[in-house]
């Protein structure tokens, strides 16, 4: 595992294809992207690409592709893709080594 790229766990990935499935598109790709904002300054951003844009990185799980852009791949770096189920509900989240702090949702982190 390259230090410098992200991993899309195997949880995550598995989501994604139920995901795929339901919309019956088998090109949807995960796209993970930081904003401006949030309780920490910077937040997390998920949503569903069917192509790759220039600035793009890929980092696959098996059929599974997860796209992050330029801007946000500075940030991060290293990071690890999950999905959770639990009290909170159902989402996708990010162990991501160069926060410095996080809020307490988890969706928003400061570098």
């Amino acid at each position: 595992m390259n230090a410098q790229a992200l991993e899309i766990t195997d949880k995550a990935a598995n989501k994604v294809r139920q995901l795929r499935e339901s919309e019956g598109n088998p090109d949807l790709m995960l796209r993970v992207y930081v904003t401006g904002g949030g309780c920490s300054g910077f937040s997390y951003g998920f949503n569903f690409a069917e192509s790759i844009n220039e600035d793009d990185a890929k980092f696959e799980n098996g059929d599974v592709a997860m796209l992050v852009d330029s801007l946000s791949y500075q940030y991060l770096v290293g990071s690890k893709v999950d999905y959770v189920e639990g009290l909170e509900g159902s989402r996708f989240i990010i162990d991501n080594p160069n926060a410095t702090t996080t809020c307490g949702c988890g969706s928003s982190f400061s570098i």
